[in-house]
Formats: structure tokens, C-alpha cells, sequence
């Protein structure tokens, strides 16, 4: 099982739904980049998903260092380039990433990646969740951008 560390949209949008235990699919336990629970903690302690890097165990703060010079020609945000750190100087490593810069840095340097939708379809696949729908349209709820094209797509992928 790959080592997963995550950004802070799947972590919030994964608290705010209930949803956040999806995480543990990947591996336990699930890296937090300092960096990321800065960047979450800003919400104020009422966010589920500060109260979530509070109360949960297995969400693991960790120190990725500063940025790996091979993340600049990307333009990501601090929380990306925490986790991208992390992931490059951690082989095995699985980022857990929603946005698309984020996203498309980790395919061009070759690093284990999922999303959110991805989370959700595992769980379906795995017999956590009876049906991904309800899940994806509640992420969707939750403030995670998903087009109709790419949440048809995914449900086609696990037969709904």
C-alpha cells in the first residue's frame, strides 16, 4: 500500500462530507504537510476539516521541507509543492490532489496521484460505498469543482 500524503482540498472537502475515512484506502497513515494544515487551520477551528487534523490519529503532520527546485517551472501553490515535495523526496509515496496544476505535475513527474473522485471510486469498487453518486454529488455540494462530463465519466467507470 503506497505511503499517502494530501493537499488541502481533498482534506476539506472530504471532512465537510463526511467523507474523509476514504483516505485510509490508500494507507494509514495519511501524511498533512505543515504547510497544508496552516493553509486548512484559516477556516477557524469550526471547519470540520480543522477539527478533523484535531481529533484524527492517522492524519500525520509532516515536514516536506522547503520546495524541490524541479516544482518552479509549475507555478503551484504552497500546498501543492509541500505535497509534490514530500512525494519526490519519498518514493512510493501517493499524493492525494484536486487541482489541475497540482495534478498534471504529478503525472509529468511520474508520481502516484488521486482525487477526490478517485477516493470515491475506490470506495465503490472496494464495497465501502454502495453507490458513487451520492458521494461525487455531495463533493460536488461540498465546494469541489466537478463538470457533468468528467462525473459521468467517473460514475461510468463503476457502472452507475
Amino acid at each position: 500500500m503506497a505511503q499517502p500524503v494530501v493537499d488541502a482540498s481533498p482534506l476539506i472537502v472530504l471532512a465537510k462530507t463526511g467523507l474523509l475515512p476514504l483516505l485510509r484506502l490508500v494507507g494509514d497513515p495519511v501524511l498533512v504537510p505543515q504547510v497544508v494544515v496552516q493553509e486548512v487551520q484559516q477556516a477557524g477551528s469550526t471547519d470540520p476539516a480543522v477539527q478533523a487534523l484535531t481529533a484524527t490519529t492517522w492524519l500525520v503532520s509532516v515536514d516536506p521541507g522547503p520546495a524541490s527546485p524541479v516544482l518552479s517551472p509549475y507555478r503551484l501553490d504552497a500546498g501543492e509543492a509541500s505535497v509534490l515535495t514530500w512525494a519526490l523526496s519519498h518514493p512510493g509515496t501517493e499524493v492525494i490532489l484536486d487541482e489541475t496544476r497540482g495534478r498534471r505535475c504529478a503525472v509529468q513527474l511520474g508520481i502516484a496521484l488521486r482525487g477526490s473522485v478517485g477516493l470515491v471510486l475506490l470506495a465503490k469498487q472496494s464495497g465501502v460505498l454502495p453507490l458513487a453518486r451520492p458521494a461525487l454529488e455531495a463533493l460536488r455540494q461540498a465546494g469541489l469543482y466537478l463538470s457533468d462530463r468528467v462525473m459521468n465519466q467517473a460514475l461510468a467507470l463503476v457502472g452507475e
